[in-house]
């Protein structure tokens, strides 16, 4: 487990990351991290968009079922 720190800058309030998971979280200075809300009342931090993963099933869904379709249309 690791501890992170919040701290006062400004008006805002920030999350410290450690470098060692910044880097194997792959994210950066300037990096968008999301914040999603679990049902037992814990968060999970993500670098990526849920809302995109979301969209990219979908389109896995949709491009498996008009397969021959798809096809056609790109030649």
């Amino acid at each position: 487990m690791t501890e992170l720190k919040i701290r006062k800058v400004g008006n805002s309030l920030t999350v410290t990351v450690p470098v060692s998971i910044a880097s194997a979280m792959k994210v950066a200075e300037g990096d968008a991290l999301y914040l999603t809300e679990l049902p037992d009342g814990g968060y999970r931090m993500t670098p990526h968009d849920p809302a995109l993963v979301e969209q990219m099933q979908a389109i896995e869904g949709l491009s498996k079922r008009y397969r021959n379709t798809l096809k056609a249309l790109s030649e």
